[in-house]
Order: structure tokens, then C-alpha cells, then sequence
């Protein structure tokens, strides 16, 4: 073997070993770090393989989209218990709330698996919305629509629902329930050639226009365990405030 033939031989392997140092480097640190490990480093590693520039190119925020936390979304299984209220460090004995659901909702939510949260579940007339507690009907009022029904609410129906929201404005607790994602609704509905910007800045003008808040619920499922916690919630609240424990559910919390 000619001199030229091991010198070339004895580059190929240095070149072959700064790729494994590379490739380790790569696997251990993030890309942020890499970056600035390379930035800083004295050697011709990043230099000889091109590798800063296209992680340059690459680098991303360290924020992730929130696309990508809704792909990646797994929800647990619900709580035994929504929340538990305590003085002084000791539970208080609180009573479960009795579930109401209006006898005319149609599809209406499932809450049989949320049977340690209440008392009972009864069906019957509610003078408005579709949920409420026993014994807060006068106080209490949450409203549920899906994609198809907000879309007609908010135009074909306009004004009988605008009536609607404004008695749900005078009650104290009100929800309005949209089992859809926001991205839905400002995404093209394939039922109405609606504009899906009305349909959005309507439910802002109801937030800001008439006061009563909406949340956004990706399944059914979903919207189910935020009524039946929010329900729940709103009668704990009431028992604390009637039976002088104050409006907060422990000390120096809300």
C-alpha cells in the first residue's frame, strides 16, 4: 500500500469517526443545545458535515403548536371526584347534587358514569336550557348545541335564540355548550353555506354582548364531564356559601 493510500485510508477514518460523534451528540442533547454546542465548539465537526446549517434551518421554537398538542392529546379518565372542599385541613362533608335534564333535549348527554358525583339523575321540563341542579333551577341554566344546531341557532333561528340567551343572562350560573372544537366552527360547514366567521363572532358577541361564557368541547364525551363537573361545582358552591363556609373550597384558595 502506496503512502498516499494510507493517508487517504487514515482520513476516511477520521471522517467516519466525527460522524459517530456526531450521531451521539445528535441523540443526546436537544436541538437547541446542539446548536449552541456546535456555535461554541473548537473543533471542524460542525464545519466539515454542513451540520449547524441545516439544524439552523430546522431550530424551532420551544413553544410547540398547538396543533401538535391536540394530536398528541390523550385525556385521562374522569375524577372521582370533581373537586373537594376543606377547612383547616379537613374535609367537609358536603351532599351530592341531584342532576337535571330537560325531557325535550334531544341526543341529550350520558352522565350514568358520573353516578359518585350525584345523588341521582332526573328528567323533566326545565323552563330553560337543557341542564340545571335540583333546587338551583332559578339560578342555574346550561345550554347545548353542536355544530349543526349552533349554525342554525345563529342564523335561521337567530332571534329565538337571541331570546334565549337573553333570559340565560339573567340567571347567575349559565353555560353555553358547544360540543365541537373552535377550529370547527371557524372551519367551512358542509351542511350551509354559512360564513364561518359569523358563526364565531357571533359566539364572541354572546361572551361579549350578552355575558354568557361558551366553552368549546372536542367529543361528547368531553362536554358530558365539563357539564356534569361544572353542575356539580355550582352546587357545592351554594351549599359552602348557604351553610357559612364561605365561597372558596379551602383556605386561601378559590
Amino acid at each position: 500500500m502506496t503512502s498516499d493510500a494510507r493517508h487517504d485510508r487514515r482520513n476516511k477514518r477520521k471522517k467516519k469517526a466525527k460522524a459517530v460523534t456526531c450521531a451521539s451528540i445528535v441523540r443526546l442533547l436537544s436541538l437547541n443545545q446542539l446548536i449552541v454546542v456546535l456555535n461554541n465548539s473548537n473543533c471542524a465537526l460542525g464545519k466539515d458535515l454542513g451540520v449547524r446549517d441545516r439544524l439552523l434551518r430546522r431550530r424551532r421554537t420551544l413553544i410547540t403548536s398547538p396543533l401538535e398538542w391536540q394530536m398528541s392529546a390523550a385525556p385521562v379518565s374522569h375524577p372521582a371526584i370533581p373537586v373537594l372542599a376543606e377547612r383547616g385541613g379537613t374535609q367537609l362533608q358536603t351532599p351530592r347534587p341531584t342532576l337535571l335534564v330537560d325531557s325535550r333535549e334531544q341526543n341529550p348527554f350520558n352522565f350514568s358514569r358520573f353516578k359518585g358525583w350525584f345523588a341521582g339523575i332526573e328528567k323533566k321540563a326545565l323552563p330553560l336550557g337543557d341542564y340545571s341542579v335540583a333546587g338551583l333551577e332559578d339560578v342555574c341554566v346550561v345550554e347545548r348545541k353542536d355544530l349543526s344546531d349552533l349554525v342554525r341557532s345563529s342564523t335561521i333561528d337567530r332571534k329565538a335564540f337571541i331570546d334565549r340567551l337573553r333570559l340565560m343572562a339573567r340567571y347567575p350560573h349559565r353555560l353555553l355548550v358547544v360540543t365541537t372544537t373552535l377550529s370547527q366552527v371557524k372551519s367551512p360547514f358542509a351542511h350551509a353555506s354559512v360564513d364561518p366567521n359569523r358563526t364565531t363572532q357571533f359566539l364572541v358577541a354572546v361572551l361579549a354582548g350578552l355575558q354568557v361564557p361558551f366553552v368549546c368541547s372536542e367529543t361528547h364525551e368531553l362536554g358530558e364531564e365539563l357539564v356534569g363537573s361544572y353542575l356539580y361545582q355550582v352546587h357545592l358552591y351554594h351549599w359552602l356559601e348557604s351553610n357559612d363556609h364561605g365561597r372558596f373550597l379551602s383556605d386561601n384558595d378559590i
